[in-house]
């Protein structure tokens, strides 16, 4: 067992709970995302590969087009965060977690072994992020879809992961994956017709999202957050810094903040060593 970073894969475990009382086989858009650059930060990988490329105007175009759709600046973010060399990637990723335990910062950032950080974000172009995330990120992905599928004897397919279809949009340019503000353009210009304009346009990215928020502020979780957070064990685990995690959950308490999803990491986290480290 590993502790899972997110709570998208119980709400995944619902929805095969779900689909048992009426389907015995469910296809499942795994892969989509890695094969057509669907999640949002591809689009600083794509910048990134047009700057490499000198290709400056066609860069402009693209990051208006982004603003025009998204009216977001992320995307210049993300190109930033690319370009750094990736001790810096490493610091900037372990400092904006301003909760996490000082010596353990100054341990992180003191070593200069590959970590996954650089090996993921330090791609030079679109295609090899793509195929980065092949090997790192879709790995979780499928195993978590196996394991909720199994439990309620579903068979889940997917059909994006069809090793023909990967090799072919794999090895597509990329401006046939992003363009015009657009992720999984290809996709999409094909879908005409076939899909209704609301789900064909749509540039939202949700993925198995959960209330957790709300539920954080519930009385029954904060009895739960606060014992952990204010634990023995939690305070000498030497991860997270107690006080500063206190801090901003009463801000989140208050609805000044959302942070629910590091919220899940700190209790998650705890629970997995309490279960799997310290009784051994």
């Amino acid at each position: 067992a590993e502790p899972i970073p997110s709570t998208s894969p119980f709400a995944q475990y619902c929805v095969m709970s779900l689909a048992k009382n009426n389907v015995v086989v469910t296809m499942d858009g795994q892969g989509a995302d890695e094969a057509l650059a669907g999640y949002h930060y591809f689009f600083g990988f794509y910048f990134k590969e047009l700057l490499k490329q000198a290709k400056i105007k066609r860069l402009f175009k693209e990051f208006v087009q982004y603003w025009k759709r998204h009216n977001s600046i992320d995307g210049l973010k993300f190109l930033i965060y690319f370009l750094l060399p990736s001790f810096l990637k490493t610091r900037v990723s372990v400092l904006e977690k301003s909760y996490l335990n000082n010596d353990f910062i100054k341990r992180v950032t003191a070593t200069e072994k590959p970590t996954i950080v650089n090996e993921l974000y330090g791609s030079k172009n679109l295609n090899e992020a793509l195929i980065n995330h092949f090997e790192y990120k879709l790995e979780h992905l499928l195993k978590w879809g196996d394991r909720n599928s199994m439990a309620f004897s579903l068979e889940s397919r997917t059909p994006f992961l069809d090793y023909r279809l990967v090799e072919y949009t794999l090895s597509l340019p990329s401006a046939y994956k992003i363009r015009n503000g657009e992720t999984k353009y290809v996709l999409r210009q094909s879908m005409k017709g076939l899909l209704p304009e609301i789900i064909r346009k749509r540039n939202d990215k949700i993925g198995f999202a959960t209330p957790q928020d709300k539920w954080f502020r519930t009385k029954e979780f904060q009895s739960l957050i606060n014992d952990l957070l204010n634990s023995e064990t939690f305070r000498n685990r030497g991860f997270i810094n107690p006080q500063k995690a206190l801090d901003l959950y009463s801000k989140h308490l208050k609805e000044e903040v959302n942070i629910s999803k590091e919220i899940w990491k700190w209790i998650h986290l705890e629970l997995w060593f309490r279960e799997f480290i310290d009784k051994k």
